[in-house]
């Protein structure tokens, strides 16, 4: 029997690349370049659109944690990603181009993988798993929508510009990681009071590019909110957030500094840079005239604008369960940020997770549902928990997993709850998995 996978981006690589090991047939759909999202820039495979950031790198961190738990798992993307990392301080980074090049040239080697470049416009027959990603054509997203009975909910995904590492100055701009930790990877570019305020009010009235009809009663997702919107919500919201200079002090000055916007590596040569923090749906005039406003990036070349595009992702507590299969149709599967899983790490996680579960469906054995004491279980009970009033996309995060037994005085102390956490977890899937 054969798979259909919908979507080759990182949820849909993942799983195709988990039934081919399980010697499964696969039959993997990718519409791109017959036709582009919008927000892609290849035709490759598990391309990373927005950040270059898989989040957290160790298991002091939930993300870290999820990786860690894939690791145990057999997850294929994140030995792949840590093959191609790039300096990030305490973050996975990786060279999206060297990334997303490994997982193409796999899965096309790959003799149980069809690669199909056309759009799925209809849910296929047989065995099948969606990960057609948040930028859902929408052909495909009204037969998901005639499926699931259920209207689909929408946010906004915000990109942040890319820069050249050349054209910064570093006369103005440091090196260094927040509080000294890991290597000095971020590039820093300082401010003081009159300079943010000068940037601040650039940023409150620069124009933003027009919404389109459809769109204007879409919902932002808050952990990636563009930096205008976090701006409108007061003068000193971005201090205490993307530009919080706590722990990043040019050693050359000693000064305690009023903002600090931080680059980020986004390639292994280290020629290319992107703002931390900085999504945005300015247009693009604007965004020269703002970023050419902090010390340092006075003559920057920018080499990718911010844009901003509409995510669709379905109402999962009413569509799936657990085991990321849905409810109304045994051999149909999601996976990826469509389920409400918001992350590259809860993509790739996902798409491991429903590429496993598919192949024990095929070979009749029960399915795949891990408890919340994991990570990926907390996150797939999350999503699959019909109790939700209102349903939005998630993080891993320590708060959706199953509360640890601590005494009143341990429970202010957040890294022991983590690393207990943390232990729990890794004990049972080394014991069960």
């Amino acid at each position: 029997m054969e798979v259909n996978v919908i979507g080759a981006g990182l949820a849909g690589s993942e799983a195709a690349l988990q039934l081919s090991k399980r010697g499964i047939k696969v039959n993997l759909y990718e519409m791109r370049p017959e036709k582009s999202t919008g927000a892609h820039k290849t035709d490759k495979f598990a391309e990373f659109v927005c950040s270059n950031s898989l989040g957290a790198a160790d298991c002091s961190n939930a993300s870290g944690l999820l990786k860690k738990e894939m690791e145990l798992l057999g997850g294929e993307l994140i030995k792949i990603a840590r093959a191609h990392s790039v300096p990030a301080g305490s973050a996975l980074a990786i060279d999206r181009e060297g990334f997303s090049q490994a997982v193409t040239q796999k899965i096309e080697t790959d003799a149980n993988i069809s690669v199909v470049k056309k759009e799925i416009t209809k849910i296929p027959d047989g065995c099948t798993i969606i990960a057609s990603g948040p930028l859902t054509s929408e052909a495909l997203a009204d037969s998901i929508k005639e499926f699931t009975k259920n209207e689909h909910l929408h946010f906004f995904d915000a990109i942040a510009p890319i820069v050249e590492k050349d054209s910064i100055d570093f006369d103005k701009a440091f090196w260094a990681s927040r509080y000294d930790k890991g290597e000095a990877s971020y590039i820093n570019c300082p401010m003081n009071k009159d300079e943010y305020e000068n940037f601040y009010n650039i940023l409150i009235n620069a124009p933003r590019i027009e919404l389109k009809e459809f769109e204007k009663d879409a919902k932002f997702f808050e952990s990636c909110l563009p930096i205008e919107v976090l701006a409108s919500r007061g003068v000193d919201t971005l201090r205490f957030g993307p530009m919080k200079p706590v722990g990043l002090i040019d050693k050359r000055t000693g000064i305690d500094n009023y903002a600090v916007v931080q680059l980020r590596q986004d390639n292994s040569a280290k020629t290319l840079f992107n703002l931390v923090g900085f999504q945005t749906n300015l247009k693009w005039g604007s965004q020269k005239e703002l970023l050419q406003s902090i010390p340092g990036l006075e003559n920057v070349n920018i080499v990718r604008y911010g844009v901003m595009h509409r995510n669709t992702f379905i109402n999962s507590p009413k569509v799936l369960n657990a085991a990321l299969q849905t409810k109304n149709r045994e051999d149909l599967f999601f996976a990826g940020q469509i389920t409400g899983t918001e992350g590259y790490t809860e993509s790739i996680a996902t798409g491991m997770l429903a590429g496993i579960n598919a192949a024990r469906f095929i070979n009749g054995n029960e399915l795949l549902v891990l408890p919340k004491i994991t990570m990926l279980g907390a996150l797939t009970q999350y999503i699959s928990d019909e109790n939700h009033e209102k349903f939005q996309p998630i993080n891993s995060n320590w708060g959706i997993t199953e509360p640890v037994v601590l005494s009143k005085k341990e429970r202010k102390n957040k890294k022991l709850k983590a690393e207990l956490i943390v232990k729990r977890s890794l004990d049972y899937l080394s014991s069960c998995c």
